[in-house]
């Protein structure tokens, strides 16, 4: 897999539908923002829980060593709590934190502010880590290599 970029975070279809924005990719956070539009908008009229969802969902991807780094992950848990309505015209801005990252798991948090830096929601979410980057793979192979030739010559 290539390494996720700014670029290529703002072409994956669903956040084009929902015009979020991948706006910075650094060392262990990330950042995506959103203007809520009427599109975004649920019964009452204010935005939909479910774009929260995705934003924190969506910005736990892309800390620098996850999918920039080119190490594929899949969400195997979600946890959100919404605090307080957005409504339409409020530019949202999530950020993600990457809190751990194992072998098999990744852990991070994430909140929802709004440009007044209100706090719309947070959450956790977990990924399982699905593969390495892949200079990472071509290390340990090589480790591999020479790990067993060393014990062949014994």
């Amino acid at each position: 897999m290539e390494p996720a970029t700014i670029e290529s975070g703002n072409a994956i279809s669903l956040l084009r539908t929902l015009d979020i924005k991948l706006k910075e990719i650094g060392e262990r956070h990330a950042v995506m923002e959103v203007v809520v539009a009427e599109k975004h908008a649920n019964y009452l009229g204010g935005a939909h829980g479910g774009l929260m969802a995705t934003l924190i969902d969506s910005v736990c991807f892309f800390p620098r060593s996850l999918l920039p780094s080119g190490r594929m992950v899949t969400t195997t848990n979600l946890n959100l709590s919404y605090i307080r309505a957005a409504r339409v015209g409020d530019r949202l801005s999530a950020r993600a934190e990457l809190v751990h990252l194992g072998r098999k798991t990744a852990s991070l948090t994430a909140s929802v502010t709004d440009s007044t830096g209100r706090l719309i929601a947070h959450g956790t979410v977990t990924l399982m880590v699905l593969s390495e980057p892949q200079e990472d793979r071509e290390v340990a192979t090589s480790f591999d290599c020479t790990a067993a030739s060393a014990v062949e010559e014994k």
